[in-house]
């Protein structure tokens, strides 16, 4: 299944990620690189779940997930566009360091402690993909 428009496809070949996450994905990576850039105005849930033959409230998840990651906003009745790069995702990532060196403090966690735990969820993280 895809979308000729945004280029998105969706795999849906058993072992392969949930439909939600790979569109998800897709549409971040493609903000994140500047190929959807700021302002690119989406296409309504239910446009782009026929397009991708998935359902409207597959698509719906993937786009609450992208606004809550600052990826994309919705303006009303306006629609739903592609966020101003990375602004979001590095207020996000800021505030989640933030509560993470808060929390090990409260552990008692050395600072080399700390950044090795973050280090290994990283890169497990990371390793996953």
């Amino acid at each position: 299944m895809s979308s000729t428009n945004l280029k998105i496809t969706i795999d849906g070949s058993a072992g392969s990620a949930a439909p939600y996450e790979q569109l998800r994905a897709q549409i971040a990576a493609r903000a994140r690189s500047g190929k959807l850039p700021a302002g690119f105005k989406l296409p309504t849930v239910r446009g782009l779940a026929e397009d991708l033959g998935l359902a409207a409230n597959t698509v719906a998840k993937a786009y609450r997930a992208l606004e809550a990651d600052g990826v994309i906003e919705t303006r009303g009745r306006n629609g739903t566009f592609v966020a101003a790069a990375g602004e979001g995702a590095a207020r996000e990532a800021a505030s989640a360091a933030q509560a993470f060196a808060e929390r090990v403090h409260r552990l008692g966690l050395t600072e080399a402690e700390a950044v090795f735990a973050a280090t290994e969820a990283l890169r497990a993280r990371y390793a996953a993909k």
